[in-house]
């Protein structure tokens, strides 16, 4: 991988593409489908990580934004949430399709640019805040991890497809029925433990 660089590179690129398989063969209803309580669902975050990313790698550095998420740069502020769902227009297909055009204009501003190159983020505080590339990159590559963490947990609980990435699924492999055995052993063994009392 070289340099550091090329390694926080490599670590960007390796993400991305595994939290855009978390959508490969969902249809619509289930990309969408809210899982938690606090509408957590696999279309909103990767639309929300696209955003994040072209706002980072993009204006951060005095680069282009993203015309293909016109909430992001908009001049009125958008409601709540609005990168945490997609509307009924912006399909899997169009979700994608923007992200991976954000990784083009991202890896256009990591190659134009040194390590220690200086930018500005405006909504770090009331007066902002300097940041480097290096810095900003690691953000980036934590935010993601966050969200394809929280991707993980929700693709399996749709359709039980689990693992990091196409031909590397980083699970033990094992039955299915070894997997029901392991999941009903962890649950006998956390209810052998007392529910804490209220208050």
């Amino acid at each position: 991988m070289g340099d550091l660089k090329n390694v926080l590179h490599h670590y960007l690129r390796q993400q991305r593409e595994a939290l855009a398989w978390k959508l490969e063969g969902l249809g619509e209803r289930a990309a969408r489908m809210p899982m938690t309580d606090t509408g957590s669902n696999l279309l909103g975050i990767v639309k929300h990580v696209a955003a994040v990313e072209a706002a980072y790698l993009g204006p951060v550095f005095g680069r282009p934004g993203a015309p293909e998420l016109p909430w992001l740069f908009a001049p009125a502020p958008p409601e709540d949430n609005a990168d945490m769902w997609a509307t009924e227009d912006q399909t899997v297909d169009w979700v994608v399709a923007a992200y991976r055009r954000v990784w083009e204009r991202s890896d256009q501003t990591i190659a134009a640019l040194p390590l220690e190159a200086e930018g500005f983020v405006p909504w770090w505080g009331p007066e902002g805040s300097q940041v480097t590339l290096g810095q900003v990159l690691v953000h980036v590559i934590a935010e993601l991890a966050r969200h394809l963490g929280q991707a993980d947990i929700l693709r399996e609980q749709a359709d039980g497809r689990a693992g990091y990435l196409p031909g590397f699924d980083n699970l033990p492999e094992n039955s299915r029925q070894w997997w029901n055995d392991y999941h009903a052993r962890l649950k006998t063994l956390a209810e052998s433990f007392p529910e804490p009392h209220p208050g």
